[in-house]
C-alpha cells in the first residue's frame, strides 16, 4: 500500500514529456459535479505550477456553467493562499445541462478562445471527464483530475476527497457507537455512495461494524440477523450495520433486522456532512501531486488525458480509455470484513 508520507515517484519526469510547448499562453481550472475535500488543494497546485511556468491561470467558477456564462477570473498566486486546508471548492460547482448540447459546447470553446485560454484542468468525476472530452473536440486542450468522495472512477485507485469522507464517517460512527452501546441497540448507518460501496466497506472495517451492505454484493438479512443473535448469546449487546446510500431501503433494512432479532434498531443517515470538512493529509498531498502533474501534461502539449493513481504512483491515461474502464470491487476485503466481524 502507498505510504503517503513518502515521496510519490512519477513514472515520468517533465523532461520525459518532451519539449515544453511555449504556445500555452493560459489555462483554466474548474471544479464540477459534487464537491470533495481536497479540490482546493488541487486548484492551488494547478495555479501555482502554471504561474511558475509563465502560464496565466483563469479560475472558472461554477464549473462548465461558469465557462459558458463567463464567470471567470484571472488567478494569482495570492488568490490561492490559505485554501489548502479548506473543504469544498472556492471555485464553486454546478450542474450544466446546456454544456451537454452542441450549442453549449460551442459557447464554451468560444469563451476559451476569447480569453486566449489554450487548456483546461477539469476536476470532478466521470461526468466532468465526458465534458472535458467533448470540449477537446472543439480544440481546447483538457486534462481531468479525479475529484469525488465515492472513489468510483475506474481509471484510478484513489480519488481526491475519498480519504476525508471515510475519516468523517468513521469519526461520526465512533460517536454513534457510544449511544448504541448505552441502549443495547443496533444502529443502521447510511453512508454516501450512490453507485459505489467503497466508503461503506472501508468505513465498516474501520469501525468494526458487523456488516456492510453495498450495491456490488448480494446481502442476506437472515444471515446477518442470525450472526447478531449468536453473538448476543456470547455477550455482545450492540451492533453497527453500514449501508451504502445506493442500496436504498435503509429504513426497511433496520425494521427487518429488528423484527428478525428483537433488538431495537435505529437508522442514522450521515448525508452530505461527509462531503465537507478540512481535507486529510493524504487528500492534500495527492491533490497537489495530481494538480502539478496536470500542468506538466498541458505544458508538454499532452491533452485528452485523465490523471490518476496506479500502484501508488501518479500516471495519466487517455480520457476515452478512462471512461470505458470498469472498476473491480475488492472481493477479498469484503470477505475479510465478514470473517472478522463476529
Amino acid at each position: 500500500m502507498l505510504n503517503f508520507f513518502e515521496e510519490v515517484a512519477l513514472p515520468v519526469s517533465i523532461g520525459a514529456f518532451g519539449q515544453q510547448n511555449t504556445m500555452i499562453n493560459a489555462i483554466g481550472v474548474l471544479t464540477s459535479g459534487g464537491d470533495a475535500p481536497g479540490m482546493n488543494a488541487a486548484v492551488r497546485a494547478v495555479t501555482r505550477a502554471a504561474l511558475n511556468k509563465g502560464i496565466r491561470v483563469y479560475g472558472i467558477r461554477r464549473g462548465y456553467s461558469g465557462l459558458i456564462s463567463g464567470d471567470i477570473i484571472e488567478m494569482s498566486a495570492r488568490d490561492v493562499s490559505g485554501i489548502i486546508q479548506r473543504g469544498g471548492t472556492i471555485l464553486r460547482t454546478a450542474r450544466c445541462p446546456e454544456f451537454r448540447t452542441e450549442e453549449g459546447l460551442q459557447k464554451a470553446a468560444e469563451k476559451c478562445r476569447e480569453l486566449n485560454m489554450d487548456g483546461i484542468v477539469a476536476i470532478g468525476g466521470d461526468g466532468t471527464f465526458r465534458g472535458a472530452a467533448d470540449l477537446s473536440r472543439h480544440g481546447i486542450k483538457c486534462v481531468g483530475l479525479p475529484g469525488t468522495i465515492d472513489n468510483d472512477i475506474a481509471c484510478t485507485e484513489y480519488t481526491i476527497g475519498y480519504d476525508t469522507a471515510m475519516n468523517t464517517a468513521m469519526e461520526m460512527i465512533d460517536k454513534l457507537r457510544d449511544t448504541t452501546a448505552s441502549h443495547d441497540r443496533c444502529t443502521v448507518i447510511e453512508v454516501m455512495g450512490r453507485r459505489a460501496g467503497y466508503i461503506a466497506l472501508n468505513t465498516a472495517i474501520g469501525v468494526g461494524a458487523e456488516a456492510a451492505i453495498v450495491l456490488e454484493e448480494n446481502y442476506d438479512l437472515d444471515e446477518i440477523a442470525s450472526n447478531m443473535l449468536a453473538t448476543k448469546k456470547q455477550g455482545k449487546s450492540h451492533f453497527l450495520i453500514v449501508v451504502a446510500e445506493g442500496v436504498g431501503q435503509t429504513d426497511v433494512i433496520a425494521r427487518e433486522l429488528q423484527e428478525k432479532t428483537g433488538i431495537e434498531s435505529r437508522v442514522t443517515v450521515l448525508g452530505h456532512v461527509q462531503r465537507g470538512g478540512s481535507p486529510t493529509m493524504r487528500d492534500r498531498v495527492v491533490a497537489t501531486e495530481m494538480g502539478y502533474y496536470a500542468v506538466e501534461l498541458l505544458a508538454a502539449d499532452k491533452t485528452d488525458r485523465v490523471v490518476g493513481m496506479k500502484d501508488g504512483k501518479i500516471y495519466d491515461v487517455d480520457i476515452q480509455e478512462a471512461l470505458s474502464m470498469q472498476k473491480a470491487f475488492p472481493e477479498r476485503k469484503y470477505k475479510m470484513l465478514y470473517d472478522t466481524a463476529f
